[in-house]
């Protein structure tokens, strides 16, 4: 294995159980955040007026040994001559080829309000947990010095997060806190003596999201679209992306994350049940060149039980 790519992982490892101090875990990141909107706010369950399934997998730093990999899917519906939506959502997070494997299972309810003519306001609540897996006899395939703790298999820790959403047919917003629960999942600071010392601790995770859809023409929208993520210990991080969609079939755009990537997207509406979305990531950073690896990949899938664009409460843009 290429020396340069196990001392890239080594590095990452020792980012997540930093030696010495607290780590602050954040949550997963995606580049169509605008399409996965549930993974970041409860309340939108239910806001695009029909059952609404969508999976994204994400593959970061691709040719990297030990890259994360992200897995999420959200399905949510609206309730029948009601205020009420549900939903269920799923993330699947991956490091170091078996080092770390962390599971989110989440319910989610949310209660939505006529606040205008067309306004729209829905609080979210979501309630579930994480299952933690952390074989730290992995860390010996990357040449890591052994670290003296028991592994962790299955550890379940129980969460809650809120999410409030506005919109109309053409903006949006939302404020959400998805994980308001901070969990400390090992900590050998009080027992380790020579050995690596460390605390690990999920940290609350606040987002905030918001775009707008301009009609350039009959057949062309444009939508500029921001997210914004704060947490403790931990740089803050801003999602800036335009994206253009013609014909209500296809989008292309792109975006950035402040200090970190450029981003390409684009879309096809194939059917008017199912769209499908891809994103490549290029690093701004140090760690961005092509010796190191070649960039990150999602690819987004979306089914919906629709007859027409018609029968949509906001547009398919978000």
């Amino acid at each position: 294995m290429n020396l340069k790519k196990n001392v890239l992982l080594v590095a990452f490892l020792a980012f997540i159980s930093t030696v010495g101090d607290l780590t602050a875990q954040q949550d997963a990141q995606y580049t169509q955040y605008m399409f996965n909107t549930m993974s970041v706010n409860p309340a939108y369950a239910g806001s695009r007026g029909q059952f609404s399934a969508a999976a994204l997998y994400r593959s970061q730093w691709v040719g990297l040994a030990g890259a994360p990999e992200t897995f999420t899917l959200n399905l949510h519906s609206p309730i029948r001559n009601s205020k009420l939506g549900y939903g269920v959502s799923v993330v699947q997070d991956n490091i170091g080829d078996g080092v770390v494997s962390e599971t989110y299972l989440d319910a989610v309810l949310s209660y939505t309000i006529d606040v205008s003519l067309e306004g729209k306001l829905s609080f979210g609540l979501k309630a579930g947990g994480n299952i933690l897996n952390l074989d730290f006899n992995a860390l010996r395939n990357f040449d890591v010095e052994p670290v003296s703790v028991d592994n962790i298999e299955n550890r379940f820790s129980p969460n809650v997060g809120l999410g409030i959403y506005y919109h109309t047919n053409k903006f949006y917003a939302g404020l959400s806190a998805p994980n308001l629960l901070q969990t400390e999942h090992f900590d050998n600071s009080q027992t380790a003596s020579n050995s690596v010392q460390f605390l690990s601790k999920e940290r609350i995770n606040f987002y905030l999201i918001t775009g707008y859809v301009f009609d350039l023409s009959g057949n062309l929208k444009f939508k500029p679209a921001l997210l914004t993520k704060v947490v403790g210990g931990a740089p803050l991080q801003i999602d800036a992306s335009a994206s253009f969609l013609f014909n209500d079939r296809f989008s292309f755009g792109a975006a950035y994350r402040w200090d970190a990537a450029l981003s390409g997207l684009v879309g096809f509406q194939i059917t008017d049940q199912l769209m499908l979305g891809l994103a490549y990531d290029r690093e701004t950073t140090e760690l961005g060149g092509t010796q190191f690896n070649d960039g990150s990949f999602e690819v987004f899938l979306r089914f919906e039980l629709v007859k027409s664009f018609q029968k949509l409460v906001s547009p398919r843009f978000f």
